[in-house]
């Protein structure tokens, strides 16, 4: 018997199985093989249909299915990750009104910024955790001022992954977890944010039920069986963001515990039981996957990095070198601190950590005499190490303590230069866990049984892969880093 995990993402869609009795996966898939697109019809803009995320869904479920002979009886439970933040609107019949506004459309920015100088910022911070910023609840807003022909055919709203659950089993609902995402929840009176739908003028009859993170939140109906290819009767048991999703992942749910995420972009999430965030405008802060309001508070701080793997690969496709393994051999043949050579790596666009500040990549104390590619490989990997260094250092301000860090076993955290730089000047070991979202959410849909040493188990005996400990001589990164910070605080003071 299975538990079939889905994570809907921006690019593409990936389904698990599980296996119940042991915690092991039998196989991913991912649909589509190239990516996703996205529709842009103005500049900062980003769109996609939520029923190709469901047609994917499908053809992901039936391959698994197809290719590993497993018949749909054969799978027990379901549990749901997805790309945060984003808006999907429907109609009395559960027709989606337009396309969705995903995570990365930046339209509703100056609707979030109005609203957190109007309301004030100390209500914000201290009922939201976090400004309205861009996120759903904004987004929503934008619809409502912009398009109100269509605000006004609204039945309910929902994030991604609430949608997927409800073309499987005909049921609206969404979760405390995912209205905090959406900056829909008020973690001080622990209700939904009604102040904020006031200001906004929305109705709050537009949320849809609320249920618990795990534990039965609907079954797949008939229609979901016809087009899904999964039993009708089928459990959907847990349902959340990717971010916090992927922290379930690496077992990471206790205060101290953090997540890493070294990918196009890098990201901590850590876990906390304090409502304090003094770093509220540079670390955004939501209902962990276990938060109760009644009796548990476990708070997701999630601090992103955008200028991460996305600078090494820009590098890959620029240098004269063929492959990461490549850069990686070049850049050991170099010491620590580059030979003076510094890397900013902040190319991504606006970067939240450094007050939504966009300074782009600089690379600085270049001489044309010494230095070469070799040197770019190590203060890339360096400049990008000494970014989760300095996002460390605003979460150690914001009171996290950290205890245990897990990361995923994805493209930085698989060059030891890197995790090795990030290990020892944050001074905590970093384990390594070759591990996925669909793959976590699979395991989630157990947790309606509240096993969650089980859990932890599971992620333990199946996926470690190392563990990256600090050095003892860290002097050299201690300069590298120092000098790192200086050229990017010169930079910070200039704009």
């Amino acid at each position: 018997m299975y538990y079939l995990g889905l994570d809907i993402g921006s690019s593409s869609i990936k389904a698990a199985l599980v296996q119940i009795s042991s915690g092991k996966c039998l196989a991913v898939v991912q649909e589509p093989e190239q990516e996703m697109g996205m529709y842009a019809p103005k500049n900062g803009w980003a769109e996609q249909n939520p029923d190709d995320w469901w047609k994917y869904c499908c053809r992901a479920i039936k391959r698994l299915k197809h290719e590993n002979n497993i018949s749909p009886f054969q799978i027990s439970g379901i549990g749901i990750s997805y790309q945060m933040h984003g808006l999907v609107i429907v109609d009395k019949n559960g027709q989606p009104l337009r396309k969705s506004i995903i995570w990365c459309d930046s339209r509703s920015v100056s609707i979030g910024n109005r609203a957190f100088e109007e309301i004030g910022k100390g209500k914000c911070v201290s009922q939201l955790l976090n400004s309205p910023a861009n996120f759903t609840a904004s987004k929503l807003k934008w619809v409502k001022d912009n398009e109100p022909e269509t605000y006004e055919k609204i039945h309910k709203f929902m994030l991604p992954g609430d949608y997927i659950a409800y073309k499987l089993s005909n049921t609206i609902n969404t979760t405390i977890s995912g209205l905090s995402e959406g900056i829909f929840w008020n973690f001080k009176a622990k209700h939904i944010a009604q102040f904020l739908l006031e200001y906004y003028g929305i109705n709050e009859a537009l949320i849809p039920e609320i249920v618990p993170t795990f534990g039965l939140q609907s079954v797949v109906d008939k229609k979901g069986e016809a087009e899904s290819g999964i039993a009708a009767g089928t459990p959907i048991y847990y349902r959340a963001g990717d971010q916090p999703n992927n922290a379930l992942s690496l077992n990471v749910l206790n205060p101290g515990e953090v997540a890493a995420t070294g990918g196009t972009s890098g990201v901590f999430y850590a876990v906390t039981d304090t409502l304090s965030v003094k770093e509220s405008e540079r670390v955004n802060n939501f209902a962990h996957v276990n938060y109760d309001a009644d009796s548990r508070t476990r708070i997701g701080k999630l601090l992103c990095i955008n200028g991460a793997g996305i600078q090494y690969r820009w590098l890959l496709n620029n240098l004269a070198v063929n492959s990461y393994e490549e850069m990686n051999n070049l850049a050991s043949e170099i010491p620590v601190g580059s030979d003076g050579v510094c890397l900013i790596p902040f190319g991504n666009g606006a970067e939240r950590m450094l007050n939504n500040q966009e300074i782009g990549t600089r690379i600085v104390n270049l001489n044309l005499n010494i230095h070469h590619k070799g040197h770019l490989c190590r203060a890339a990997l360096e400049g990008i190490a000494f970014s989760f260094v300095y996002g460390m250092e605003i979460l150690r301000s914001d009171g996290l303590q950290p205890r245990v860090i897990r990361a995923g076993n994805d493209n930085l955290f698989q060059s030891g230069i890197f995790a090795h730089t990030v290990a020892t000047l944050i001074d905590q070991e970093i384990e390594i866990y070759s591990t996925t979202g669909a793959i976590g959410a699979a395991r989630a849909a157990g947790l309606y049984k509240s096993d969650f040493d089980g859990f932890g188990r599971a992620i333990m005996e199946n996926d470690h892969v190392m563990t990256y400990t600090p050095f003892k001589a860290k002097g050299s990164y201690l300069q590298a880093y120092e000098k790192w910070k200086n050229e990017l605080t010169l930079i910070l003071n200039k704009i």
